[in-house]
């Protein structure tokens, strides 16, 4: 499935690293960054959660809240939040359904070995709950300035 701008983002429910589950549709009237990353405690995926991290005062100064999503369970979020001192909430996707639903859920190679697993991945999900903008095939460097810059251009 792709995702289209201004379709409504699916509603889903996923066990939060708070403890809690988290519903999307409980953000309606904020914005929210959802993304989606392969794998906690590896390179890439920890510079972009740092990188989250260290921009969520401007985020929330935004009225938008930070999301991430990916395959782990809530043991090893808990574990990458604690070692980094992450400041937002990160949901296990296990079974890969909202992953599924998003579209971000692909064949990947590494090595010469294929397997499936997350695209890298950010949605901006605007106040009313509609996609205002994707990042696919994110590459982490200057990626969360690009996102921030987005936002305050565009849902202000």
């Amino acid at each position: 499935m792709t995702m289209e701008l201004a379709q409504v983002a699916p509603d889903f429910t996923l066990p939060a690293s708070n403890g809690e589950n988290v519903t999307l549709c409980d953000f309606k009237g904020k914005n929210v960054v959802l993304y989606f990353y392969p794998k906690d405690m590896t390179p890439g995926c920890t510079t972009e959660a740092c990188d989250f991290r260290d921009d969520y005062e401007a985020f929330q100064s935004l009225d938008t809240i930070v999301i991430g999503v990916s395959p782990d369970p809530i043991t090893q979020h808990q574990k990458f939040i604690a070692k980094h001192n992450l400041n937002f909430i990160l949901l296990a996707d296990e079974n890969h359904e909202v992953a599924e639903t998003y579209g971000v859920w692909k064949l990947k190679k590494n090595y010469g070995k294929e397997y499936m697993g997350i695209e890298r991945t950010t949605f901006v999900i605007d106040q009313e709950g509609k996609i205002a903008k994707v990042f696919p095939k994110v590459k982490v460097k200057g990626h969360v300035q690009e996102v921030l810059a987005f936002i305050k251009d565009n849902l202000q």
